[in-house]
């Protein structure tokens, strides 16, 4: 007669206490993380002649990704 209990290798034990060590590594480093607030840059004057288009940051990273 065969024996059909689950038998526990030393392989699995090892991965699965790796696998343990590993979450709890990475849950004590994750309250660390803050997000960064988004710096926004300032409010400039209004042109006095008109055209009020400016060349800012963010124009310039939409015509670079545009590009491609």
């Amino acid at each position: 007669m065969k024996n059909t209990s689950p038998t526990l290798s030393r392989r699995v034990l090892f991965a699965g206490a790796g696998t343990a060590g590993a979450a709890a590594a990475l849950s004590s480093v994750m309250p660390l993380v803050q997000p960064r607030a988004p710096v926004a840059e300032p409010a400039r004057p209004a042109p006095e002649r008109g055209g009020g288009y400016v060349l800012s940051e963010h124009v310039k990273r939409y015509y670079k990704t545009a590009r491609t």
